[in-house]
């Protein structure tokens, strides 16, 4: 989510009268004081014990505005910060082992605009797809050592963005812009690319990163968008295979068919902004301060470290950047979420000072 930009829309911040009955409503959960015992939140069958701040990175690199969060198969979590323009120097993606001992950083491209990152496995190597917004406008594949396997920008033969989008790099707002937000992955070897910040399309690419089609755009109502942030294809047992995508200033998930046809919506969501599965579980990142988990049949099991009602009234943001306002086993501002193999959480908040939590599953 931008930090400082005309992007980070006020009214969708503060549209909080459809939402407050929603956040009103959400289940309640255990969530442990500040003590000495370990700090669990959940209930039931997910239960986690919250474990903040647990990357930590070398002196000479700072966190700055954390973003997005991937595993490797190895355990290994990837985690991508927006960055500072004025610091090109600075890496903007940072790896860590499974114990949350640091390997290596590498990104300096997307500094200044880094924001979403998913891994897939090709042919028995992994690669990371990356995007950045704000003056980068432009998505990458990248080994996991970070070498650049390709590169692009606004795909101009789309038909939906103003003249020389694709060689702008100024951070120019509006739904004739270019603004990529994150990735889902298809099975044929092709990928889908979210345009959350800019036209709200949602753009399908082949195998060999081609453009093909895209579907969504701007509007009210089914298979329309008000910053369509994050996607995913859903997979969980049970369920048919199916797009979904967080819409996230309407409060919402979109469910699509694999050729991008609306099916559905879910309801009940504040700020949604990306989602993953494991399992027959779903993650949706709120970040209205909860990290929310459905079943299968997208029922809602667990609001994991629920602040929505303290954040949501804080109208100035205040809280998001002073950490003496934050609170154990709480969130702030939830911005991504993704699970570990034994079905921990790594969830990356939208702060200035940035902050990755582990969940550490114990049911």
């Amino acid at each position: 989510m931008p930090s400082m930009s005309p992007s980070c829309n006020r009214r969708e911040f503060l549209a909080t009268a459809s939402a407050a009955a929603v956040l009103a409503g959400a289940p309640a959960v255990i969530t442990a004081h500040k003590t000495d015992k370990p700090l669990i939140v959940g209930e039931g069958e997910h239960r986690y014990e919250v474990h903040h701040d647990w990357p930590q990175l070398p002196d000479k690199y700072t966190w700055q505005t954390t973003h997005n969060v991937a595993v490797d198969r190895a355990g290994n979590l990837y985690v991508i910060h927006e960055g500072r323009f004025n610091q090109p120097d600075h890496p903007s993606i940072f790896v860590f082992d499974d114990t949350g001992r640091f390997i290596r950083a590498f990104g300096q491209q997307f500094q200044g605009g880094g924001h979403g990152l998913e891994i897939r496995e090709e042919g028995g190597q992994e690669f990371l797809y990356v995007c950045a917004y704000q003056m980068r406008k432009t998505f990458a594949k990248l080994d996991l050592r970070g070498e650049t396997v390709w590169q692009q920008y606004a795909p101009m033969e789309s038909g939906v963005y103003a003249p020389e989008e694709h060689k702008n790099r100024e951070a120019k707002w509006g739904r004739d812009r270019f603004m990529p937000t994150n990735f889902a992955f298809l099975d044929d070897g092709g990928f889908l690319l979210a345009d959350g910040y800019g036209s709200f399309y949602i753009h399908r690419y082949d195998q060999h990163g081609r453009w093909v089609s895209c579907f969504g755009g701007p509007g009210e109502g089914a298979g329309k968008f008000n910053t369509p942030h994050g996607i995913w294809v859903d997979k969980r047992p049970g369920r048919e295979p199916a797009i979904v995508v967080c819409d996230r200033a309407h409060h919402t998930l979109q469910y699509f068919s694999l050729d991008g046809q609306y099916l559905h919506t879910v309801q009940g969501f504040g700020l949604p902004a990306n989602a993953e599965t494991w399992q027959n579980l779903l993650v949706v990142p709120e970040l209205f301060a909860r990290v929310t988990l459905l079943n299968e049949r997208n029922e809602v099991v667990a609001r994991l470290g629920d602040d929505a009602e303290r954040i949501q009234a804080d109208s100035q943001r205040a809280i998001r950047g002073d950490r003496s306002q934050w609170h154990a086993g709480k969130f702030v501002h939830p911005h991504d979420a993704c699970f570990a193999r034994d079905g921990s959480i790594y969830v990356a908040e939208w702060v200035g000072t940035g902050r990755v939590t582990k969940l550490q599953r114990l049911a």
